[in-house]
């Protein structure tokens, strides 16, 4: 089943990727705009006090978060993102997490979509921030 949901995922931001620049009348134009963001500038910046704990979401399962996450990251699964809105601080910048950058990404797409902004998807997820911190994630 979490298989099924992955591939899904993928597949969702593959088709986002190819056509998230092209309008309704078929004009090329930027609809995307949340960033990608370096899993080494993320760790630097919470260590520098840059980012709260609410700020990063990690958007995996909960058994993927009790195997491996940063204390200071908030888990909010994929599936509740939805049912979780009224809880997600739109005032500040958003750090979303996952495995490997496919769900945040995904993630990312949807909240933008829902009026959120200053939205960073961090590129390799939380298996380059364990690699970072001498952790095998995989």
């Amino acid at each position: 089943m979490q298989c099924i949901n992955l591939i899904k995922c993928e597949i969702f931001v593959m088709i986002q990727s190819i056509t998230r620049d092209i309008n309704r009348s078929g004009e090329r134009k930027a609809l995307i705009e949340w960033k990608e963001l370096d899993p080494e500038l993320l760790l630097r910046m919470l260590a520098d006090g840059q980012i709260e704990p609410e700020q990063i979401i990690d958007v995996r399962e909960a058994y993927e978060w009790d195997y491996y996450h940063l204390e200071s990251s908030r888990l909010i699964p994929m599936n509740t993102i939805p049912y979780s809105l009224g809880t997600i601080s739109d005032d500040k910048p958003l750090y979303i997490v996952c495995a490997h950058g496919v769900r945040s990404a995904a993630v990312c797409n949807y909240l933008e979509e829902q009026g959120y902004g200053n939205l960073h998807n961090v590129t390799g997820g939380m298996a380059a921030i364990a690699s970072l911190q001498g952790f095998q994630y995989d």
